[in-house]
């Protein structure tokens, strides 16, 4: 037996340590479109046991990659040059909920909705919603600083992490931030959330619940132009109104949507908005009524209001389903995860459209209208002769669009190796050695999810590189 594989073995068992060319393959890759190559896959349970293969993988000279659910989408959880890939999916219990202080303890591999739904009888939800919320860990929302519709009112993962538990690359384990209202030191906590598993594993999570919010009103607004779907936007944001959710979606992605989920959505429409206000009554009707009136004021066709739950969870399950319905159109897609200022929507909207015509590609957009969080989301059959260096080139262009109008390179997603070599394009070299330089501080050796987020050259000496036999 392979002397790391023993080691392995001694530390969990069998059944959880795979070196099967299955599995392999199949943990070679997360949601992206970009795939590595793993050498080992190990599915520990307890801080222990993460503890144990990183040493083990340590003193074999070899890399590790932490991985949740292997829905990211910017090829963070993507191994490369044969890295033992540690997968926390069977970390899966919440340890405590407080619900005097609202806080909840839990491993990394605990799904999303699952924490929502395991606290919904004390009248608590966690607010980070992605789209992939019933399949998402919380662990990879730690590890990308995940964001979702609900974030624009309150915030992304990181406003929502108060202690973070971690196995640090050389096999330590050390707790970042803690339950204080201002814990002392150096906010190591906010430095780790968002760091896409370079700084070590997540082993243990507290994180801060939110009430559920006593009124709810949702809002489908559709519009005959792209152009008056965005002026709502910003009308809405310019009224004095921060919405719990404000999304878009174009012509395209509505009507696969509509004949998928059957949500409703008007599929002769050139954009919708799904709008969302929470809070006290009172006010929730005074800004029903004033989103209704931006939204005509700026061409809507019509303005309806979910009448109960059930429709409400059926808009919402439209919005969150429409990376599945594209499965009907081609079998791949590619989605991009660039921000803009709001005010330049449409015009980065126009551009997008251009590129996918001259590409010949077919292009949908669906997207967090409300912090200018774009995900235009090409969607192709990878199997047609030249298609991805056309994918590729597309995407390159749209995030250079978007860098263009003072936009950034994610708002969600993360960087990973699909956005590593544009840094440049929005961080100076004295940025970039600020940020190769923390993450030395956690990682000095380089050992852990190597070769992501900063390009080679970030520091003096950097010899990171694409390596042979990564697809990208």
């Amino acid at each position: 037996m392979d002397p790391l594989i023993a080691d392995l073995t001694a530390a969990l068992d069998r059944k959880r340590v795979r070196a099967e060319p299955l599995e392999l393959t199949l943990y070679a890759r997360d949601a992206s479109v970009i795939e590595g190559r793993a050498g080992v896959v190990v599915f520990p349970r307890t801080t222990e046991e993460v503890q144990a293969c990183v040493r083990a993988a340590r003193r074999h000279g070899r890399a590790v990659v932490p991985r949740g659910s292997g829905t990211g989408l910017a090829g963070g959880a993507v191994p490369l040059d044969g890295a033992v890939v540690i997968v926390t999916t069977q970390m899966d219990r919440i340890l405590e909920i407080d619900e005097e202080d609202r806080v909840a303890w839990v491993q990394p591999g605990v799904l999303n909705l699952d924490l929502s739904r395991a606290v919904a009888h004390l009248g608590l939800h966690f607010a980070p919603d992605p789209s992939s919320q019933q399949s998402c860990s919380i662990g990879g929302n730690v590890a990308n600083n995940s964001g979702g519709p609900h974030c624009l009112a309150y915030g992304v993962t990181s406003a929502h992490v108060l202690a973070v538990e971690v196995v640090l690359p050389d096999g330590d384990v050390v707790m970042l931030g803690g339950l204080d209202p201002d814990p002392d030191g150096y906010d190591l906590r906010g430095a780790f959330v968002g760091s896409e598993g370079t700084m070590g594993i997540a082993v243990r999570i507290a994180v801060r619940l939110t009430p559920v919010p006593p009124a709810v009103r949702t809002m489908l607004a559709d519009f005959p132009t792209v152009e008056g779907a965005a002026a709502a936007v910003s009308g809405i944001i310019a009224a004095g109104i921060v919405p719990a959710a404000l999304e878009m979606m174009d012509a395209e992605i509505t009507r696969a949507v509509e004949a998928y989920v059957h949500a409703g959505f008007p599929t002769d429409a050139a954009a919708i908005l799904l709008v969302e206000v929470d809070g006290l009554p009172d006010g929730v009707e005074a800004d029903t009524a004033v989103v209704d009136e931006v939204c005509r004021a700026n061409g809507a066709r019509n303005v309806r209001v979910a009448a109960d739950q059930a429709e409400r969870a059926l808009l919402w399950k439209g919005r969150k389903s429409a990376f599945g319905a594209i499965a009907r159109i081609a079998p791949n897609y590619y989605l991009h995860d660039a921000v803009v200022p709001r005010t330049r929507l449409v015009e980065v909207l126009q551009k997008v459209y251009e590129i996918a015509e001259r590409h010949q590609l077919v292009m949908m957009n669906v997207f967090h209208a409300g912090d200018g969080n774009l995900h235009p989301l090409i969607v192709f059959d990878r199997r047609v002769d030249g298609v991805m260096e056309r994918v590729h080139a597309a995407g390159t262009e749209i995030i250079e669009a978007c860098v263009a109008v003072g936009g950034v390179l994610s708002g969600e997603h993360g960087i990973g190796l699909e956005k590593r070599d544009f840094m440049g394009l929005i961080f100076s070299p004295d940025d970039l050695d600020a940020q190769a330089r923390l993450r030395d501080a956690f990682d000095p050796d380089g050992a852990c999810n190597p070769q992501k987020v900063l390009p080679a050259g970030a520091r003096c000496g950097d010899l990171q590189r694409i390596p042979e036999g990564a697809w990208i």
